[in-house]
């Protein structure tokens, strides 16, 4: 048991020193760490600093898709699937847990510090405090050729149509 722990120890440390690299080695690394951590990666992906994965192995990426500095994926019991030619903005969170999808079509570019969260906190009852009652996952669906502008926050079951632009904030 314990080999296991810091086997999982010296992964996060190991993911650490990858995701901190500079240069052009840097960019090497993050591409080939992004492809082992997550269920698909197209071609010509551009992974930035700082890039923080949970639930990889239900994201799944496209071709051409330039993630810059300091962003988190999360997909734990949920989906994210990435179309082609996006551009994500630094720090970014785009987040699918408790059976939530995030599907974002092609063309798509996401603004700095825009939060896609597919998932929200259950509050039907008053006699029990909200962060007691769980959570519930939905569906974000952002179809081809959308801009999303700065410090925009998407929540569960929302549909962006093709060629929109979602205004900063």
């Amino acid at each position: 048991m314990k080999f296991k722990k810091l086997a999982r120890e010296l992964k996060v440390i190991f993911s650490q020193v990858i995701m901190f690299f500079p240069g052009k080695l840097g960019v090497l690394f993050r591409r080939w760490w992004l492809k082992s951590q997550v269920q698909r990666s197209g071609s010509a992906i551009s992974v930035g600093m700082g890039l923080e994965i949970t639930g990889g192995k239900n994201i799944r990426l496209g071709d051409r898709v330039n993630i810059m500095r300091f962003n988190y994926f999360y997909a734990n019991d949920g989906s994210i699937e990435l179309g082609s030619d996006i551009a994500i903005n630094s720090n970014t969170q785009i987040g699918a847990a408790d059976g939530g999808r995030v599907i974002i079509g092609n063309h798509v570019i996401l603004g700095p510090n825009v939060v896609l969260r597919a998932s929200d906190h259950v509050h039907d009852r008053i006699d029990v405090p909200i962060r007691d009652q769980g959570h519930t996952g939905g569906e974000i669906i952002i179809e081809n050729d959308v801009w999303i502008c700065a410090n925009v926050v998407v929540t569960k079951d929302v549909r962006i149509g093709a060629h929109s632009i979602i205004a900063a904030g």
